[in-house]
């Protein structure tokens, strides 16, 4: 017989913050956010470091060169989208790496990540099926990190293609997933996994819960991977980040995923609706939006982030869907905004820091009521 779980699992917004004692020098600007992208061992350091707890996800219609750039620059990492040509997605990683920073950017962008050589860090999304000709590509362009990129990561399929790269290219971190509990974390880790990605059929555009009928709430996986994490570093010493991708709609979403334990937020919708992204520009009924579709799309027709077997008639069916996003402007503008309301947040429950704010942070569950009540409500607001 099944095992059941008669708990439910919860998304973000059924969680609030409760505060802690806000102290004279909890201010926006004494938070750091910096935080590990990749695995290390107790007492070193990671290989790198964001500035701020943001990458983009592996889509057509949000992570291209110019994205990358964008976002490098505020701090974060863009991961190339992997649903392309070998030698086109190695050629937007070549544009990331050849990009000039002058004197200008550093002083514009004091988050500004770069490698050892002072280049722009890039990532890189691969898959489990021509990664012996994929990867070798990726790293002769000069990508920093790589990310296997699937609907479901708890996989042999997985495991095989990291311990490849591991043995190949032992330089080149690569994260997996994705997952939604305990078990898929310590299989990719003891896999040789740098960073762990949390969340199945959360995204805006995925259908795979609908579809296939698998997945979690993504502030229960959050929550319970994180727990895992915690302790795979109390027992074997090595600290391996995780990532919530996928269910933030609001800003507090990502504030929300951090507290629950997560290094670093993965978003698509959110970068998708910038002047960066990849997609098209389109007016519809006077206002402006951006095209966005899922990686499981019929229009992305990515399948090779699925494994087929031996189904010689390749058979597919969709686990996302195509659709429009609100434009919402420049990459800097709208992360400066974004992480402003981050940092006050953890100002509020008295941290200045994603691991003080993880230790001192209190959620509590709220009701459908409380929900309401949370936002404008038995008023008539002006347009």
């Amino acid at each position: 017989m099944a095992k059941i779980i008669n708990e439910p699992c919860h998304t973000f917004n059924e969680y609030l913050l409760i505060p802690g004692l806000t102290k004279l020098n909890h201010t926006p600007d004494n938070v750091c956010l910096k935080t590990p992208l990749v695995k290390f061992a107790k007492g070193k350091k990671p290989s790198i470091e964001m500035k701020i707890p943001m990458i983009s996800a592996i889509m057509q219609s949000v992570s291209g060169d110019k994205l990358a750039i964008a976002l490098a620059k505020q701090g974060g990492v863009s991961f190339i989208y992997g649903a392309q040509s070998i030698e086109d997605e190695a050629a937007m990683v070549a544009k990331v790496k050849a990009y000039n920073v002058t004197s200008k950017d550093k002083k514009e962008n004091p988050n500004i990540l770069l490698d050892k050589k002072g280049k722009l860090i890039v990532g890189a999304g691969i898959n489990t099926r021509d990664y012996e000709q994929r990867v070798p590509a990726l790293v002769k362009a000069g990508v920093d990190v790589l990310c296997l990129d699937s609907s479901e990561g708890f996989s042999e399929f997985q495991s095989v293609t990291l311990k490849w790269i591991k043995k190949n290219y032992k330089n080149i971190p690569v994260g997996a997933g994705n997952v939604v509990d305990g078990d898929g974390f310590k299989y990719l880790a003891d896999a040789g996994a740098d960073f762990v990605k949390i969340g199945i059929g959360g995204g805006s555009i995925c259908i795979t819960r609908e579809t296939k009928g698998i997945g979690r709430g993504q502030a229960t996986a959050t929550i319970e991977v994180a727990k895992a994490r915690d302790a795979y570093y109390k027992k074997k010493g090595v600290y391996v980040p995780i990532c919530s991708d996928g269910g933030i709609v609001f800003d507090h979403h990502i504030t929300l995923a951090l507290a629950m334990g997560a290094d670093f937020v993965m978003l698509g919708r959110y970068f998708a609706r910038f002047d960066e992204s990849p997609s098209k520009k389109v007016k519809i009924d006077g206002k402006f939006y951006k095209e966005y579709w899922g990686e499981g799309s019929a229009r992305a027709r990515n399948w090779q982030r699925y494994d087929l077997g031996g189904n010689k008639k390749k058979l597919s069916f969709v686990e996302g869907v195509d659709s429009y996003v609100p434009y919402a402007g420049s990459l800097k503008d709208n992360v400066e905004l974004t992480l402003l309301k981050v940092k006050s947040t953890m100002c509020n429950c008295g941290a200045t820091s994603i691991k003080e704010f993880q230790d001192k942070a209190v959620l509590t569950l709220v009701s459908q009521a409380s929900i309401t009540e949370g936002g404008a409500h038995d008023v008539i607001t002006k347009k």
